[in-house]
């Protein structure tokens, strides 16, 4: 109904791979018989990332030699797939000459794990709230969040949220281990839906505090977090 009412196309997405090219045009040289232009973007050559949640955009990130991020807390079920597929066939361009993936990851560190569980339950009850047709804002953290939802909209959740990294400082640190050999990523961005936005901050803070700690072979893998 949204896609109805904004009047989009759904063909368009077959168009995605030649909209990329022609921002890739807009943003470089202009040419002298360039009719139109961007301004100020015009050879500003800035560059350019496809953000994928399927295998498609991963196809067309290796097929433009483009840098591949994957939001895995919207799909995780395409998250290997994706990677692999877009590793495979990489091709190289003018921007990159190797693969280069981000993955997009759910934190939610605090000082205990129990603390951590408790401020998880705030993105597991949006995940929940979303799937009952219900969205809105964050919910507070609660208690039990087994009272809150009934068995199938827990497996859902977990399933939606199973590559998230929730605990204390030690937990995170296996959390980010575990998620490196298993994805290889050369980045990794960290969204933490937490209520309170200085429990929120403090996630942040106990994730750089863990990553500068790790030794500098385990975080060569990152490359950045």
């Amino acid at each position: 109904m949204t896609w109805q009412f904004l009047r989009r196309d759904p063909a368009a997405a077959e168009r995605f791979p030649r909209d990329v090219q022609e921002l890739q045009l807009f943003l470089g040289p202009v040419a002298l018989d360039q009719a139109i232009q961007a301004v100020p973007g015009a050879d500003t050559n800035i560059p350019l990332w496809i953000l994928g949640s399927s295998t498609y955009g991963a196809q067309v990130a290796a097929i433009l030699g483009l840098p591949y991020a994957f939001a895995s807390h919207f799909a995780p079920d395409a998250l290997l797939d994706a990677l692999g597929i877009y590793r495979e066939r990489f091709k190289p361009s003018a921007q990159l000459d190797h693969p280069y993936a981000m993955v997009g990851i759910q934190l939610v560190a605090a000082e205990t794990d129990a603390e951590a569980r408790r401020l998880f339950t705030t993105p597991q009850q949006s995940f929940t709230n979303l799937r009952r047709g219900k969205p809105g804002q964050q919910p507070p953290p609660i208690d039990d969040i087994d009272a809150f939802w009934s068995p199938a909209e827990k497996l859902n959740a977990s399933r939606m949220l199973r590559y998230a990294i929730v605990g204390g400082p030690e937990t995170v640190r296996q959390g980010l281990e575990r998620l490196l050999a298993e994805t290889q990523a050369d980045e990794v961005m960290f969204v933490s839906n937490i209520f309170d936005p200085a429990a929120r901050l403090r996630s942040y803070e106990i994730l750089a505090e863990v990553a500068r700690s790790m030794p500098t072979s385990e975080m060569a893998t990152a490359g950045t977090v």
